[in-house]
């Protein structure tokens, strides 16, 4: 589907109250994003069918979508349907890595995400996913395999390491996480910070997030223990450190995958190729730091 067939699914929606303006926005490797104005009030529009090959599921986001907004986390959704979710669009300053290096964010950050993780669960309506990055890796392996990937030979290395950070991540909480906690995931409209796109939402180790937000955001060492240090409450031990940076590995092993199965699977125009050597290289530093403390 092309842009101007995007417009037109937009325009047919019967949420709207007037004639409206669209806009696309920039950003989504699973989907299409665009800014609607209609009698006066902004919207974003969120376009994107199951995508099965990254165990995405539309319903998922929607359900996790409406009860991230009813207490306050997320956008309020305006209207949603099979593979549309409309929500309030939040005038404010989309998150940089440098925002959220910034002390006072960080701080800010890890409150939200500590009461995200606990009380969504309490409030959460229905089914939703378990989100186990091992598990993840396996079924990507599986999908590479599918498509005798050029990256197939690889694949049998990579799953070793796997089975090394999932040994030493060890016993995990559960929590409710976000699951994909890149910078331009927040959202600062100058009174408080809202968290968006909900794609992978689904029950996990805290740890995942808490070192997605990290990689991502390339904290140094001293910010990360300060991450922990703010969201446990408590001195980072030795052997927590290392649980901690066993998931980081795996949070950038699966970026690594993820972007090797897009660029097998997807129709979104993307350079997933490049995508693939810049989170290769982010997993390799990583594994190699991991192994050698």
């Amino acid at each position: 589907m092309n842009i101007v067939e995007h417009v037109s699914q937009i325009n047919s929606l019967p949420c709207w109250r007037g004639q409206i303006q669209v806009e696309p926005l920039a950003g989504g490797m699973t989907n299409h994003n665009f800014k609607v104005e209609d009698s006066g009030k902004n919207y974003v529009v969120r376009l994107g069918a199951d995508v099965p090959e990254h165990l995405l599921w539309r319903e998922n986001e929607g359900r996790v979508s409406m009860t991230a907004a009813k207490y306050g986390f997320s956008p309020a959704v305006f209207y949603r349907e099979p593979g549309v979710l409309v929500i309030d669009f939040i005038d404010g300053r989309v998150f940089s890595g440098d925002d959220v290096r910034n002390p006072e964010n960080l701080r800010k950050l890890v409150d939200l995400l500590q009461r995200f993780h606990r009380q969504m669960p309490l409030r959460f309506e229905g089914y939703t996913i378990m989100f186990w990055v091992f598990q993840v890796l396996r079924h990507y392996r599986n999908m590479l395999a599918a498509r005798d990937s050029a990256y197939s030979g690889q694949i049998p290395e990579l799953m070793k390491i796997a089975e090394v950070l999932e040994r030493d991540v060890g016993p995990v909480d559960i929590v409710f996480g976000h699951n994909d906690l890149l910078a331009a995931n927040f959202i600062d409209d100058g009174e408080k910070i809202w968290l968006i796109d909900f794609d992978y939402a689904g029950f996990n180790s805290p740890l995942f997030d808490l070192s997605n937000l990290a990689s991502n955001s390339e904290l140094d060492e001293a910010q990360e223990r300060h991450l922990l240090a703010l969201y446990f409450d408590r001195p980072v031990s030795a052997g927590f450190w290392r649980s901690y940076n066993a998931m980081k590995c795996a949070s950038l092993l699966r970026e690594t995958m993820w972007s090797m199965v897009s660029e097998a699977y997807s129709t979104i125009d993307f350079d997933f190729a490049d995508y693939t050597r810049e989170n290769r290289s982010r997993f390799e530093r990583a594994w190699q730091h991991y192994t050698q403390t």
